[in-house]
């Protein structure tokens, strides 16, 4: 246990812990919930005439679902970083969430999706996506929205080597581009999945904001025994 305990340590700060269940508990009710609310509600397509120029590129989904994992490692690098930028983070990241909700429940959007022809393993995969996924919760889309988050949150840090910022990047942009080419999301999702990463963190950086997330994050810390440090906003006094 002490040696799992180690490893933990070294992996993620204490502080940076809370925020990362956090972050993935309000994004999965903000998701879910939003659809068990709204599920039902008359939807609105705001598909354009570029949205029809776009092919479906089936195996564009390996893409579209292997993110997952470029969001856990980039989310740890994030929660590895100073409380500060931490807090700065993941309250941006909360207030996001907070914004799709409000979008989800009302404007909630939807597309047309292509009919698939069964013939080929990626177009199966993207028949099972279909059948699992439901055509809401599209405007922003969070997964253009965590992706640039993924991005965002490393850039300029030079503490991240910079072939990897570079990298993220990329393969931010690689999922937006995914989101389209699987026909999950139109042109306006993605840009407004972008546009509110780029403004939360801006917002998130207001000390104003962040030093509210992380008196809060302080609070639950100290009720786990995982923290007993002062805020940065205190030790800077």
């Amino acid at each position: 246990m002490k040696r799992l305990r180690k490893i933990l340590d070294a992996l993620i700060p204490r502080y940076g812990r809370i925020p990362l269940i956090v972050a993935v508990a309000w994004n999965m009710t903000v998701y879910f919930g939003s659809r068990l609310i709204a599920g039902d509600w008359p939807h609105h397509n705001i598909e354009g005439e570029l949205d029809k120029l776009i092919p479906l590129v089936p195996w564009t989904v390996a893409i579209y679902l292997g993110c997952y994992l470029f969001w856990i490692v980039n989310y740890i690098l994030i929660a590895r970083q100073g409380k500060r930028e931490v807090c700065q983070f993941f309250a941006a990241d909360f207030l996001s969430r907070a914004v799709c909700l409000a979008f989800y429940l009302l404007y909630p959007t939807t597309n047309i999706r292509p009919v698939v022809e069964p013939e080929g393993l990626w177009n199966q995969v993207v028949i099972g996506l279909y059948a699992t996924d439901a055509a809401d919760n599209l405007f922003p889309s969070i997964h253009c929205l965590v992706s640039w988050f993924c991005y965002i949150g490393l850039r300029g840090k030079n503490s991240v080597p910079k072939w990897y910022r570079v990298l993220s990047c990329l393969l931010a942009l690689a999922v937006c581009i995914s989101t389209l080419t699987t026909r999950q999301h139109v042109i306006a999702d993605v840009a407004g999945g972008i546009a509110l990463a780029e403004i939360c963190l801006f917002i998130g950086k207001k000390t104003r904001v962040w030093s509210v997330y992380e008196r809060i994050l302080n609070k639950m810390n100290r009720r786990l025994s995982l923290e007993g440090e002062d805020s940065c906003v205190q030790r800077k006094k």
